[in-house]
């Protein structure tokens, strides 16, 4: 057999380079699209951005906006959905199912508390993106990536005899919508050092009162 490239094969390969570079393009475009956008909802806030500012911050045309998110909206779910999962990447899966899950469950809470001070955090996940995306759509993102972890974190510690056995979905539920309301808290409060520390106590408290005695 000759060992001639087949006839065509140099430009299906050119071809597919071809395509492979669009694809890079296309991954550059919306890479830089959710950055500008990230950078002027968490600034500013979804409503004071406008599209054009948005294009212009990321270089881009107001057509590759719609081609790749159907417009500002649609960028801003995929900006909340990019937090959310960094988010939940601070809090490795591995952690709470380890030796000790019940203190992993007590040091999440307190750390996502003091997350949840961050600027960017809080206009995006807790102030906007209630309101841009509508309750249910906002909540089914939210379990999507917290509850997951919240549920592995829970069902470790029920395994472990360390809290009571309840129900671990709907105690998980619980346990979420919990830390979302205290990030709302602190996100409205005056001083949100100190509510900080208030939703502290009282999270932990809520959490002893899952512990089994012993």
């Amino acid at each position: 057999m000759s060992s001639r490239a087949r006839p065509g094969a140099a430009i299906c390969g050119v071809r597919m380079n071809e395509k492979r570079t669009q694809a890079e393009r296309r991954e550059a475009t919306r890479t830089a699209l959710v950055a500008a956008g990230r950078e002027l909802f968490a600034t500013r806030g979804y409503e004071a951005v406008g599209t054009e500012e948005i294009v212009g911050e990321a270089g881009v045309t107001r057509g590759a906006l719609y081609h790749h998110f159907d417009g500002k909206r649609g960028l801003f779910k995929a900006v909340f959905e990019a937090v959310e999962q960094e988010l939940v990447a601070n809090f490795p899966v591995e952690k709470l199912v380890g030796t000790d899950p019940f203190g992993a469950l007590q040091t999440g809470v307190a750390e996502f508390l003091e997350i949840s001070l961050d600027h960017e955090l809080q206009q995006i996940t807790v102030l906007d993106a209630p309101a841009v995306l509508g309750w249910e759509e906002w909540h089914e993102i939210q379990i999507r990536y917290g509850l997951g972890l919240i549920r592995a974190g829970v069902g470790a510690a029920i395994d472990a005899g360390q809290i009571r056995e309840l129900p671990a979905d709907e105690l998980a539920n619980a346990l979420l919508g919990a830390l979302v309301e205290a990030a709302l808290y602190v996100s409205r409060s005056e001083d949100q050092a100190a509510a900080t520390e208030r939703m502290r106590l009282v999270l932990e408290a809520m959490l002893e009162g899952l512990r089994v005695a012993g």
